[in-house]
């Protein structure tokens, strides 16, 4: 599943069953090429929402809060904290490196490293719902385009009576890709791979893509977005696309 880019969106509004991650509380905002059933991947490849073709491998589709505090009533979805897969703490250099430290500037609780905990956390939960149509669970972690075309996907997906088994087994590692403010926007893009089974049926319970018993290798980029003006910490899933 995967990401290219969207307008930020509105933040949620769902109290989440989770422990509070003591870093910060991900926000975040899939998929579909031919069978609906499951591309994510193919769904979320525009800013504008648009679907756009990719290949036959199912992808899994930012919102990451860098305030410490805690959530204000119920407009922030805490999500558990992950341990860091290979990779994360990779030394940033070079345009990258300022670009995440004019985010800093900005935002003084800026944490690249907490980020992307929060970051994994977020990924693993979205791919998951949308596997399994949790539209709850998806309104307050994407922005309003990503949802929508989100939300088509699951509706064409249950029009046709069509199942999915989707199990995330993995994610092999999360590496900030890019970053950079424009107009007080700070954007950051985060590269996942990951490794899920999954596997599409018909409504007569024939295969129609994928294999439940054999692992696949997922990668795939997503974008995360902060109005870095608000006093809202959080950070919205704003697009996904392919990693390769």
């Amino acid at each position: 599943m995967a990401l290219s880019r969207l307008q930020t969106g509105k933040r949620f509004g769902r109290k989440a069953q989770m422990n509070s991650f003591q870093f910060f509380d991900v926000i975040l905002f899939g998929l579909l090429a031919g069978f609906i059933a499951f591309r994510l991947y193919t769904v979320l490849g525009r800013r504008t929402g648009h679907e756009r073709t990719r290949n036959d491998e199912l992808r899994m589709p930012d919102g990451a809060s860098l305030n410490p505090k805690p959530p204000a009533k119920d407009n922030v979805v805490t999500l558990p904290d992950r341990s860091p897969p290979a990779g994360a703490g990779a030394a940033v250099q070079g345009p990258l490196a300022r670009a995440l430290m004019d985010i800093k500037l900005a935002d003084r609780s800026f944490d690249t490293e907490r980020f992307l905990s929060g970051a994994r956390a977020a990924y693993e939960m979205v791919v998951t719902a949308f596997a399994r149509g949790e539209r709850d669970t998806l309104r307050p972690l994407l922005s309003d385009d990503v949802f929508h075309t989100f939300e088509r996907a699951i509706k064409q997906r249950e029009a046709k009576k069509e199942r999915v088994e989707f199990t995330f087994l993995s994610l092999k590692s999360a590496r900030v890709a890019s970053a950079e403010v424009k107009d007080q926007t700070a954007e950051i893009s985060v590269s996942f791979e990951s490794e899920v089974m999954h596997a599409g049926y018909d409504s007569s319970g024939v295969l129609i893509e994928g294999d439940a018993k054999t692992p696949h290798q997922v990668t795939e980029v997503w974008t995360f977005a902060r109005n870095l003006r608000s006093n809202d910490p959080n950070w919205i899933l704003v697009s996904t696309d392919s990693g390769n």
